[in-house]
Order: C-alpha cells, then structure tokens, then sequence
C-alpha cells in the first residue's frame, strides 16, 4: 500500500516524479505532450504518459494526495521572449489550477524559472499568488534555489513553490547540503571523438565571444574543466551548438557533454535509460529539474505531511 499518492503534469522524462515515488508515492496519473519525451518516460517508468493535459476533464484524473508539476517556463524565462500569460505555454498555470481547484490535494509542489518571479514587474507571479492563496485556500510557500547547494556541479536557479489544504502544516525548505562536487564528478572517462567540436564551430564561438564582449554583453561560450565548481545552466538548446558549457581538453578542440553526463549533471542515476537521439535528449535533460534538488524539497514535504497527520 503507498503511503501517498501523486499526479505528475507536464512531466517531461520524470525528474519531478522519482524523488517522490522513491519516499513510497505512487503515480496515479502523469501527463506530457513531447513524443519523444514520451519514449525517454516509457522506458524509464514502464508507463505511459497521457497527452495533452488541456484535452483531459479533471474528473478523469484519479484522486490523488499530491499535484507535481514543472509547467512549461518558456514563456517567464530570460532565453524566452516573456510573453507570459500572454503566450499559450504561460497559461499552462491555469491548467494546474483547474486541476487543483476540482481535486482539491493535499499539497502540490511547482517548478519554474527564475524569471517567473519578477516576470511583467512581477505582476504574473502576483496573481499566480493569488489564485493559489486566495482563490484555492492553499497556505504557499515559495523560494528560489540553486542546483549546486544540493549535490550536483551545475549553477541553476529554480523557483519552487509548495502548498498545502491544511494550514495547519508547518513546512520549511531543504538548507544547502554540505556536499562539495565539481565537474569532474560527472565527467565520463572515455569520450567518442565526435563530442570534440569541430574547428570551424570553435573559431565562430571565439568570433561571437569577442563580438559580444566588445558590445559590452556577456553571452558567448563557457569553459570548464573538471576542477570547475560546477558548470552554467544547462538549457534545451544545448543541442545546437553546447556553447553554454564547454569541457576543456587538453592539445584538442573543447568539447560538448555526452548524454550521460548532461544526465548526471541534473542528478539522473546512471542506471536511467537513454533511449531516444543525443539531440532529444540534450533537450530532454536541458528541460528537467535537477532531481538532488527536488529530493531535498521531497524530504520536507514528505515530512511535514507526516507530522500534521496528513498521511
């Protein structure tokens, strides 16, 4: 018998989903739209994901004890264009507040950018606030925090934001873990050549750097070795060229990170299955939540939870 249940929307390859089953949650429910994603979540969690979540009533969702969701960001993130609740992926909340509003949980856990916080003036964050406090009669807890205080090398700034039915429930957020981790950890000892970027990319990634320098911007590539505390933010556009996080090497061009290590970059075991191209699964890895992080917020939820009673 689980100890509690959970819906995982928008659930990409299942980042949000493993720290909770792992505390003995079981998946009712998941939800995600990406069909290669669908593959990577399939071999992983031996389940299907259903798809559009604007497509399924909420009485079809079966009851569950927690909503998790990392809804679509691109919409409040600084790469994106900010378009918000102007821009179809930003109303994506609203999808988590119908579901909310009709299941009425115990508790959901969300994630986002950064950027959603102070989005529109930080207008979007206020009546998203707002709805959840006002409107659901959820007690809200938020904060921003940084995948490298919690076991992975990798400089990435989430909001998380938790609540819960019972006001009563008295929750705080995980300390920064006293693990020290840098690059090297993640870094795979034998590496196919055609990770190295080839000389024609390394040359236009110096041109861009310099150009961008000149115009006074920061954007351009970023290099690290395995000594590097940890690396920038690994995003879905990875793929493209791997400028944002480049491993030196030694008499040789730089090179991108494998999968694999774009995978444990984000706290991924090295027993989860990669399945689909390296291409998807630079995107994959770039759109998920680095799991240590969301342990560390799992533990408290589950705890404070525990100690109201509430399962």
């Amino acid at each position: 018998m689980a100890e509690f249940t959970f819906i995982d929307l928008f659930a990409g390859i299942g980042g949000i989903r493993a720290p909770f089953q792992k505390l003995g949650g079981k998946c009712v429910f998941s939800s995600e739209i990406d069909k290669f994603a669908i593959k990577t979540y399939e071999a992983n969690w031996h389940e299907t994901p259903s798809g559009d979540i604007t497509k399924i009533e909420a009485k079809d969702i079966p009851k569950f004890d927690i909503l998790l969701a990392g809804f679509p960001c691109q919409s409040f993130s600084i790469a994106g264009k900010r378009k918000g609740f102007n821009d179809i992926r930003g109303t994506m909340f609203f999808e988590v507040e119908r579901i909310l509003n009709y299941h009425k949980p115990k508790c959901f856990m969300l994630e986002n950018v950064k950027g959603l916080l102070n989005h529109d003036k930080g207008n979007t964050f206020k009546v998203m606030l707002d709805i959840l406090e006002n409107k659901l009669k959820y007690k809200v807890y938020y904060k921003v925090l940084n995948a490298k205080d919690y076991g992975v090398p990798q400089n990435r700034e989430r909001i998380i934001i938790v609540g819960f039915k019972n006001d009563q429930v008295e929750f705080t957020f995980p300390k920064p873990l006293d693990i020290k981790v840098k690059v090297g950890d993640i870094l795979e000892k034998d590496v196919d050549p055609k990770y190295t970027i080839s000389d024609k990319i390394w040359e236009s990634h110096k041109r861009r750097k310099k150009m961008n320098q000149a115009k006074g911007n920061g954007f351009g590539y970023s290099l690290f070795n395995e000594d590097s505390p940890y690396t920038s933010t690994i995003s879905a556009r990875y793929y493209k060229d791997g400028s944002e996080i480049l491993i030196a090497q030694e008499n040789k061009n730089p090179r991108k990170l494998t999968p694999r290590e774009a995978a444990r970059l984000q706290g991924f075991p090295d027993d989860f299955k990669l399945v689909v191209s390296d291409m998807q699964l630079y995107k994959q890895f770039g759109n998920s939540v680095p799991t240590k992080m969301i342990e560390a917020v799992a533990n408290n939820i589950y705890k404070a939870l525990k100690e109201s009673g509430e399962i």
